[in-house]
């Protein structure tokens, strides 16, 4: 069987590696430049790759095409393979038929890799046998390769999803539902929404579908009624059929032969949207056997990813905060309703279309000063001018943090949280972060 795999990142390197192990015959093809550290491994395995063009005549010669999820359907060589009637697949879909271990997929729009590594940290603290792959940034095609787990926590992008067919999740969590990368999807939500619920679409019997019930999005697009799993929805404002809720600081688990209650007092993750993503990870957790105290314990010793209300340093009773990963509107959202103190907020970067109308009140309440961060800042200014005290913008991380040591006083919180995509002045949003940190270093703690 010939593998054609177009893209030679992680997920397509992966790929390509699960194939030649399997025996079949592989050739890669990306039309960028490839890392040296995939090459090396390509060049190790002997799986032959071009970069800088699409070879049409050897990709088309494929019984089978693996698409690397950046890649969208609407690019020549996809339509050309679609023309031939060749399948593509993702590579998740692909690694899903070399191994019996079950999977605990995890996808949304905000949230799902705070909830993946929770979820990760929660079980494997419990003794259980897991993995952790997917969007997470790592290969769950190289993982199966060895094969050395009876679990696998997998993280999920919707161009993941796309390209499922016969993969099916054990336990599939979604965690909320709002707009992003709607150029994918013809700016339809309802086409969005349709890619995020594929995670569920071959779960049947006792798989379990854990899913926000507070969203509007979900309630639309899912139909409850004809899932064939079970259901475990989780609420924080009280939805009648949830069986995940929060009563006081603990988490609350309804759901049948896997009750319990967990305290959450000792978790170092902030805000409301962090309250959503630990319930969901509790929920998972107690479905697979997890002690209610086993799970207190991994909670109090969680660290989160880099750039999602990251704590980088305080220094004259002033908190830096680096959430460089809410690169949307309700990311940001969550950010300001969390924080509790008066906020010096660094924002800013490529608009993605946002509507800022629902941050006003959170700003007027909690925002003392706006630094823009980016080379066009109209609508923010636009957004905002009227409701904080203060707005200056720069096109420099360095001067963004000097300004807002210099305005912030003792008890506020200098936060970084864009709302925006970084590629105006950034590589990618870890970049951004990284700067940020940095900036702090050098300017505030004078490192």
């Amino acid at each position: 069987m010939k593998i054609a795999i177009l893209g030679a990142g992680e997920s397509g390197v992966g790929a390509a590696l699960l194939a030649k192990a399997k025996g079949l015959e592989v050739f890669v093809s990306d039309k960028g430049e490839i890392k040296e550290q995939y090459k090396a491994k390509l060049a190790t395995a002997a799986i032959p790759f071009e970069e800088g063009n699409h070879t049409l005549e050897t990709i088309l010669n494929a019984d089978e095409i693996i698409k690397s999820p950046g890649i969208p359907d609407k690019a020549a060589v996809i339509q050309e393979a679609t023309k031939k009637q060749i399948p593509v697949i993702s590579e998740i879909e692909f690694a899903g038929r070399y191994t019996d271990a079950k999977f605990i997929c995890i996808t949304g729009t905000n949230g799902k890799t705070t909830t993946t590594l929770l979820t990760y940290h929660l079980l494997k603290n419990a003794g259980i046998n897991v993995g952790l792959a997917g969007n997470i940034g790592e290969s769950l095609a190289e993982k199966v390769i060895e094969d050395k787990h009876d679990y696998y926590v997998v993280e999920l992008s919707s161009f993941q999803l796309d390209n499922m067919y016969r993969f099916r999740p054990h336990i599939a969590v979604l965690t909320n539902i709002t707009p992003d990368h709607l150029d994918r999807y013809e700016y339809s939500m309802d086409k969005y929404a349709a890619s995020k619920l594929r995670i569920v679409q071959n779960m049947a019997g006792e798989d379990f579908f854990i899913y926000n019930a507070d969203d509007e999005n979900i309630r639309k697009a899912f139909d409850a009624a004809s899932f064939g799993g079970v259901t475990v929805p989780f609420s924080l404002q009280g939805a009648d059929e949830a069986k995940v809720y929060v009563e006081g600081s603990s988490i609350k688990v309804a759901a049948k032969f896997h009750e319990g209650t967990v305290d959450t007092s000792k978790s170092g993750l902030i805000g409301k949207h962090n309250q959503y993503n630990t319930m969901a990870a509790v929920a998972v957790a107690k479905l697979m056997g997890v002690e209610d105290a086993q799970i207190e314990q991994a909670l109090e010793t969680f660290e989160n990813a880099d750039h999602r209300l990251q704590l980088v340093a305080i220094a004259k009773e002033v908190s830096y905060i680096n959430d460089s990963k809410a690169t949307n509107v309700e990311a940001v959202w969550y950010a300001l309703e969390g924080i509790k103190q008066p906020i010096v907020w660094i924002a800013g970067g490529v608009d993605k279309g946002n509507d800022y109308s629902t941050l006003v009140a959170l700003a007027r309440e909690k925002v003392k000063v706006l630094v823009c961060l980016g080379i066009d800042n109209e609508k923010l200014k636009e957004a905002f001018g009227r409701v904080v005290p203060i707005i200056a913008e720069t096109t420099s991380i360095e001067y963004a943090v000097r300004l807002s040591r210099s305005l912030a006083t003792p008890g506020d919180v200098v936060l970084l949280s864009p709302a925006c995509a970084s590629f105006d002045l950034f590589n990618n949003y870890e970049h951004r972060g990284q700067r940020f940190k940095e900036a702090v270093e050098k300017i505030v703690l004078k490192k």
